[in-house]
This record gives C-alpha cells, structure tokens and sequence, in this order.
C-alpha cells in the first residue's frame, strides 16, 4: 500500500494503514463531538436495516402510505437493533482502543444499503478511518483484534436469544425458494446446546434476532480472514512478520480454492470467495513493517493472538451462503435457510424461517 493510501478507510472490512512515531501518547477522555455526518449515516443505516427487517417479517412499505408504512415498520426492530449493536461494537471496539493506544481516529461511519427490499439486511456495514499511524506492532494487535472480538462479544447473546425465540417443529419438506444459511462451528455449538436437540433433525424457524447474530458471526469470520491488512492480517503479521505475505497469499489462493474444488467435484460453493480473494490481492498481501518489527508480542498478548486464530476457525463457514430451489432438492448438512414466503408487492416471511437439513 503507498503512501497515498495511509488515510484510508478501516471499517467492517477493518483495515489499518502503515504506522507510525513510537511517542505517540493515550488521548485524553475529553468530551467527544459526534459529527453530522456520522449521525445522519448511522440514522440513515438504522432505517434501511429496519426496512430490510420490516419487509422480511411481509410488512408492506409504501411511500403512498406513510403513516401506515411508519406503523409497519416496527416489525423489522428486531432484526435492525441487534444488528447494529453488532456493528457498532466491532467498529467501537476498534476506536476506544485507539485512543486508547493515542491513536487519531474517526467514530464509526455505517454505509446503508439501497433497495432494503431486495437487500436482506439493509446495509453494507460500517467504517473507521483511522488518521494517523499506531506507533507499535503491540498496540497495532490491540486495534486490530478490539474489533472482531467486541463483535462476537455482542453477536452470542444475541444468538442465543434469538434461538430461544425460535420455533422448532418436527423435520418437514422444504416449500418455496430459500435462502440457506451455512453453519460454524460455533453456531452449530450453540444452536445444539439452546434448542436441546440435534438442529440436524427438526425444523427451526429462526428468529430475526437470531439471524442478525449469525451475521454478526459471519461478519467476524470476513475479518479475521488473514489475508494483507485485515484485521486477521494484522494479527498474523504481529505473530509472523516475515511469513506475513506467504500466508496471505495462501489464504487468497484458498478463497479461490472454495469455489473451484466445489464446482470441479459437483458439490455447493459460495461464488462470494472469488470476490474475496481480488480483494485480498486489491488491498495488498503484504504488511507495512513496523518500527519494532523484531519485538515479539508478550506472553499475554500472544495468547490472545492464538485464541483470535481459534474464534476465526470457529466462526468460519466454507458455504456461508446458498439459494436453495425446491425443483432442485438439495440436503446441505447443517444449514439454516431463510424461507421466503407470503403476498404482496414486497412479500416475504413472517420470520426469518431456518430449517436444518439431515446430511
């Protein structure tokens, strides 16, 4: 990345810029002005993921009908709060600890997303920019991991809520077109543990906050991908400065990987790999060197590094997403689909419907 590049954005995608002076100092707790414009993108993107929400549960939103429309779109709360509590602290996580580590960096910009109808979670998440460079290799594994873990710190409960919210039924044919949700580890875990039963062998009509947590998940797992200047990448180049760039590249090669060896073998891929391994490339495989490349991280922060690692394999979901078409059965082993059903110009579920498959 060159220099013009240093002012550039860390967001949902989380990257940091190349670093900077070691004298850097904690910032003071003054007061924080909010900007207008970080107001009106976070109001903004709050509307559409409640839009999104609101047209998932078949609420009918129409510019003709406002009242009406401002009435309906209570029914999408559920699925909107929690998913911006998600967002919010990812990217909060990453600016309390830069000023922590007296870092200059903006408060969250969020991007909302047009057509919330058609865009099923109604935003394309949320950015921080980061204005001058950390001073260190440790308080660079600080930023770095601070956002993917208050991520996750927020996404569990709002799974486990929501999954206690969820209706589970006996196993049933699918109906409609769906759209199914791959399972983590970490999901499948817990999805097991709250429902009490093999989530192989029933039907679990998911609730929006539930899915807003396995966003929140998915979201993480983007992150951690250890590839350049992610968020991932700056904790394997705080591990391994030198094999930094060999391990990125392994990892683009391996997003391609998860799309070719699937459509060679006949099997379900997520095209969304291809994307993410040009970007991997478009935003860099390698790692600006920090001025205290040859300090290793202490103990405790090592260990954080690793168990960082560990929450990626976790939250790590090879098919994350599928279109599943009742002409074309398909048994995807441990997914969740989203069923789309109802009337109406803008129909859709009543729920965010989730049904898991046997294998």
């Amino acid at each position: 990345m060159d220099e013009a590049t240093a002012n550039q954005s860390s967001s949902v995608l989380t990257e940091i810029p190349r670093y900077g002076p070691e004298s850097a100092k904690p910032m003071s707790p003054g007061r924080v002005r909010i900007p207008a414009l970080n107001l009106a993108l976070f109001g903004l993107t709050l509307l559409t993921t409640t839009m999104a929400g609101a047209y998932s549960a078949g609420a009918e939103l129409s510019l003709l009908h406002p009242i009406n429309s401002l009435a309906a779109l209570s029914a999408g709360l559920s699925f909107s709060i929690p998913l911006m509590a998600i967002l919010l602290a990812h990217e909060m996580g990453h600016y309390l600890t830069s000023r922590r580590n007296g870092v200059n960096t903006s408060l969250p910009y969020f991007i909302p997303a047009p057509f919330p109808s058609y865009m099923i979670i109604g935003t394309f998440g949320a950015f921080i920019r980061i204005r001058e460079m950390p001073p260190s290799r440790r308080s660079m594994f600080d930023i770095g991991a601070a956002g993917p873990w208050a991520g996750v710190i927020v996404a569990l409960p709002c799974v486990i809520v929501g999954l206690k919210l969820s209706q589970v039924t006996a196993l049933s044919a699918q109906s409609g077109v769906s759209l199914g949700l791959g399972n983590s580890l970490l999901f499948w875990g817990l999805a097991r543990w709250v429902l009490g039963v093999n989530p192989n062998l029933v039907n679990v009509t998911m609730h929006p906050i539930a899915f807003a947590g396995w966003i929140g998940l998915f979201v993480t797992t983007l992150n951690l991908l250890p590839i350049g200047q992610l968020d991932g990448g700056h904790v394997v180049y705080t591990l391994f400065p030198r094999a930094h760039r060999t391990i990125s590249t392994l990892f683009v090669v391996s997003c391609w990987l998860l799309v070719l060896v699937p459509l060679a073998l006949g099997y379900g891929f997520w095209p969304g790999w291809l994307v993410w391994g040009v970007l991997g490339i478009a935003l860099g495989l390698g790692h600006p060197a920090t001025l205290d490349r040859n300090t290793p991280l202490n103990t405790g922060r090592q260990v954080a590094a690793w168990l960082t690692m560990v929450l990626f394999a976790a939250t790590f979901v090879p098919v994350p997403i599928s279109l599943n078409v009742p002409e074309t059965p398909q048994k995807p082993a441990q997914s969740y689909e989203v069923m789309y059903h109802g009337t109406g110009a803008h129909a859709g579920p009543n729920l965010v419907d989730a049904i898991v498959t046997r294998d």
